[in-house]
C-alpha cells in the first residue's frame, strides 16, 4: 500500500505571516526553519514512500529545493491544508493508496504518531479519514485555558464516541470542566495536526460544500464531518515528549524550550 505524505505550507498566514520560514533554536543553538523541521520529522516517518512539501509561494519552493525538500506548486486558491493535499495529489503521476497531510506547524511531532495513524487505516479498509489525539498532561491543559484567558487561539480539542469516531472539533477547550474540578487522567485530547485519507475522500471533500461550522471555528476537518463522513480519532502516546504546535509568535518561546528537553 502506497503512501504518500504533503506538507501544507503558505506564506499569508493570518496569524502569522511567513510562518514557515521563521527559524528557531535548536538545542545545538543553531537555527533551523519551521519548514525545514518539518520536513525532517516527517522523513523519520517509516512506511512512507515519499514526502512533498506542497506550497503557493516561491520563496517556501526555493527554500525548501534549497535543503533537498521535493516539492509541489499547488494553487493560490486552495483555501486550506486538505485543499492543498487535494491539489498536489492530482498533479501525481502515479496514485498513492493513503496520503498523509502533515502539517507545516508542528515539527515536534513524533514520527510515531504518523506511523500508528498510517497503521490503523490499513487495518481498516472502512476508514476513509482519521487523524491522531493526545491525552492532555496538566502542562498542555494549562496551555489551553492560558491561551483562552489570553484571547489566543491555540491548539484544537477532539471529542469522540466509543468507537473513537469525532464528534467534534474546536479551538475552544472541550469538553468544559469547572475550575477547581480538573479529574485525572484529564478528559481533554489535544488534536494533532495531522490527517490520513484515501484519495476518495479527498475527493469527496472538495466535492462538498463548505459548512458553516468550518467557517467559524477554522477547522477544515468539519467539512468531513458536516457532510457525514466519519473522522476516526486515534489516540496515540506521547512517550513522555512535549507536543504543541506553532499557532502564534508566542509558540515559538515553547517549542523552543521542549526542543532543548529533549
Amino acid at each position: 500500500m502506497k503512501t504518500v505524505i504533503f506538507i501544507p505550507a503558505r506564506y499569508a498566514s493570518t496569524r502569522y505571516p511567513g510562518k514557515p520560514l521563521v527559524e528557531l533554536r535548536q538545542k545545538d543553538g543553531s537555527m533551523r526553519s519551521l519548514i525545514r523541521m518539518s520536513w525532517d520529522a516527517a522523513c523519520a516517518i517509516e512506511g512512507v514512500d515519499a514526502v512533498y512539501v506542497a506550497t503557493d509561494d516561491a520563496r517556501i519552493a526555493d527554500h525548501a529545493r534549497g535543503f533537498g525538500a521535493e516539492v509541489v506548486m499547488t494553487s493560490e486558491a486552495c483555501e486550506n491544508g486538505t485543499a492543498r493535499c487535494a491539489d498536489a495529489l492530482a498533479q501525481l503521476e502515479q496514485q498513492p493508496d493513503l496520503v498523509v497531510n502533515f502539517q507545516g506547524d508542528a515539527p515536534l511531532t513524533p514520527p510515531w504518531f504518523v506511523e500508528k495513524l498510517i497503521a490503523a487505516m490499513k487495518a481498516d479498509p472502512s476508514v476513509q479519514m482519521a487523524t491522531p489525539v493526545l491525552r492532555c498532561d496538566r502542562q498542555t491543559y494549562e496551555n489551553f485555558i492560558e491561551d483562552r484567558q489570553n484571547g489566543r487561539v491555540g491548539g484544537t480539542t477532539a471529542v469522540f464516541d466509543r468507537r473513537m469516531n469525532a464528534l467534534y472539533f474546536s479551538k475552544e477547550v472541550l469538553p468544559y470542566i469547572a475550575p477547581g474540578k480538573l479529574p485525572e487522567p484529564i478528559p481533554v485530547f489535544h488534536h494533532v495536526g495531522v490527517y490520513g485519507y484515501r484519495p476518495a475522500a479527498l475527493k469527496s471533500y472538495m466535492d462538498a460544500p463548505v459548512s458553516e461550522l468550518e467557517t467559524l471555528e477554522g477547522l477544515e476537518q468539519l467539512r468531513f464531518l458536516a457532510s457525514g463522513i466519519p473522522v476516526r480519532c486515534v489516540e496515540v502516546d506521547a512517550r513522555g515528549r512535549v507536543f504543541w504546535e506553532l499557532n502564534n509568535p508566542g509558540d515559538v518561546a515553547r517549542i523552543e524550550a521542549a526542543l532543548e528537553a529533549l
